[in-house]
């Protein structure tokens, strides 16, 4: 009896060592991956908000980005002032309306058009006059009725009225009168006090100053509408003289505005400056850019970047993956799954996205390129 119960009690003791060795045993997991082998994976992998990917050869265009603001193109915008002075009595045109060349703008009631033609017309009948008394002098001088110095005071009376008409014409050409109105006899002419102000170019209505009632001078800087071109704008935009001479006329550009990131708008350099502004040191450029949709607006800060050599391979990695600490540079280098080691690089800008790595790390390596920060946030806990 005392033999069966020990049997029982050593098969109890050989099994319970048998559980504790299957609880001791460890779980199997899958071997290290090793830096060699992560560089064969795929060029980028996502953990929660972190993503890695391999360093590696891009090319990169060189390129050489101008600061400016977007503007009106020279001879593509008018500022508009009275030639006379009056009173309003019609506005025809509102802010933002589109307008055609020649279309009217306002119209003024001006007592210097009243004026002007009365002078005109008194002008017209000297002339007459003179020149019949200069026909009728000739006649009488051939026979010689007349002395020799009547024929020539009526000659210089004619020379004189010619003179006068033509000053009081071309009075009523600065007011605006249209010239084959003036070519018309006096009988047929129709001009009145009221003068039509009309825009010298087809845009859009972009300044309005003026409103109906209101009394206008001829002050050349009391401007009453500004009327633009819309469709295509400049960019004026300066370049250091170290950098003139890598830009040259009818080179294709891209311009760049906050308000749309991301966004490139294409466009020509038009002119570069012969002047050298002696504070800044820089010259003006000016690009064209096509604004057909109306996206661009004058007045918006603007880069204007223009390639200048041939796409050559450099290093890259995107600007996100840098992190700056005390004024130097890092990068979270991956060497072991979710084990990050920090690096210090040496980088340089090649882009709005992207930096390019002069020291630091080699080709093949895997870095966090999305998460820098949060990784950093984590080493600092």
């Amino acid at each position: 009896m005392i033999t069966g119960v020990r049997s029982v009690a050593v098969v109890a003791v050989a099994l319970s060592l048998c559980a504790c060795s299957q609880t001791q045993e460890p779980a199997s997991s899958k071997p290290p991956v090793t830096p060699e082998h992560a560089a064969v994976q795929p060029p980028s992998q996502s953990t929660g908000q972190i993503e890695t990917a391999v360093v590696d050869f891009k090319p990169i265009q060189p390129e050489l980005v101008l600061v400016g603001k977007v503007a009106y193109g020279e001879d593509r915008y008018s500022k508009i002032s009275s030639p006379l002075q009056g009173r309003v009595v019609e506005v025809r045109a509102k802010l933002g309306d589109r307008v055609e060349a020649g279309a009217t703008l306002l119209v003024i009631d001006s007592s210097d058009i009243t004026a002007a033609y009365s002078e005109f017309v008194k002008e017209a009948s000297e002339l007459e006059y003179s020149t019949r008394a200069q026909e009728l002098a000739k006649e009488l001088f051939a026979t010689k009725a007349l002395a020799l110095k009547d024929l020539k005071q009526a000659e210089n009376d004619l020379i004189k009225a010619r003179a006068e008409f033509r000053r009081a014409k071309e009075r009523l050409l600065s007011l605006r009168i249209p010239a084959q109105e003036l070519e018309k006899p006096l009988a047929q002419q129709r001009i009145t006090s009221r003068f039509e102000m009309k825009s010298p170019l087809t845009g859009t209505v972009v300044e309005r100053a003026v409103t109906p009632g209101q009394s206008v001078g001829s002050d050349a800087g009391q401007v009453l509408f500004t009327v633009a071109d819309l469709d295509r704008l400049q960019v004026v935009a300066d370049v250091y003289e170290r950098d003139l001479a890598l830009v040259k006329v009818s080179q294709v550009g891209r311009i760049n505005v906050e308000a749309y990131p991301g966004t490139d708008f294409a466009s020509v350099v038009a002119s570069i400056g012969d002047v050298v502004d002696p504070n800044t040191r820089t010259i003006k450029v000016r690009a064209w850019v096509d604004n057909r949709d109306q996206r661009l607006k004058p007045e918006m800060f603007a880069r204007l970047r223009l390639d200048v050599g041939d796409a050559t391979p450099f290093l890259t990695i995107p600007k996100e993956a840098v992190v700056e600490i005390d004024g130097k540079h890092f990068v979270y280098l991956v060497d072991a799954p979710n084990h990050y080691e920090k690096r210090e690089v040496v980088v340089s800008n090649v882009s709005s996205g992207q930096v390019r790595i002069l020291e630091g790390l080699t080709s093949g390596q895997r870095i966090v390129i999305k998460g820098a920060v949060l990784v950093k946030g984590q080493e600092a806990k």
